[in-house]
């Protein structure tokens, strides 16, 4: 199976967890059956990238990297890569690059998805500025496992999952929802005081 096969089997079978994540649930889905390259960062004006918010043990932190280009606070992702064969691989991989953590156990079905404008990844394309089509999973980092900051960052720091640093609604939306599949998931996270 390819990346493009994998992904598009993904998300026509993965249940969104609100009326807003199924319209771009849809979207995404319409963009891979039209798109065969729908994956690839050369896909304008939008391509689905692979991110990962990665938790402590206890559920009660979150590593968040300081993205050079954008100087705010975000989980860790980025673009496919042609070698990648899954999407949560993907997201797995970036994760383990841009954080230096081995040993993360990933989550293999989306917690959320989020489109957004990139304005640094090709201001100049047709039609604007690049679309991020990003798939976001959710991975649990062993207790006492040491991080790194990578090229792509300023800083890569645990946060407080009731504290985030740039607590925009999209990155709150991503912790409560990883929240609640834990709790579902019966792995005791403690009740969220974030908005």
């Amino acid at each position: 199976m390819t990346l493009h096969a994998d992904a598009l089997a993904l998300l026509e079978g993965w249940r969104a967890p609100n009326d807003g994540q199924e319209a771009l649930r849809r979207r995404y889905v319409d963009h891979l059956r039209s798109h065969p390259d729908g994956l690839s960062r050369g896909c304008r004006p939008g391509h689905v990238t692979a991110s990962t918010l990665v938790v402590n043990e206890a559920g009660d932190a979150v590593l968040l990297t300081l993205h050079a280009k954008a100087g705010q606070w975000f989980q860790l992702g980025g673009h496919c890569e042609p070698a990648d064969e899954t999407l949560a691989g993907a997201a797995l991989r970036e994760a383990a690059e841009e954080s230096g953590l081995g040993g993360l156990a990933l989550d293999p079905e989306p917690v959320q998805l989020s489109e957004h404008a990139v304005p640094f990844c090709g201001p100049d394309a047709p039609g604007g500025p690049v679309h991020h089509l990003d798939v976001r999973f959710l991975a649990v980092a062993p207790d006492g496992a040491g991080h790194a900051v990578s090229e792509e960052s300023l800083d890569v720091r645990w946060w407080p999952a009731d504290a985030l640093p740039d607590p925009q609604d999209d990155l709150v939306e991503l912790v409560a929802l990883s929240r609640a599949r834990r709790r579902a998931a019966g792995r005791g996270v403690p009740p969220s005081t974030s908005r």
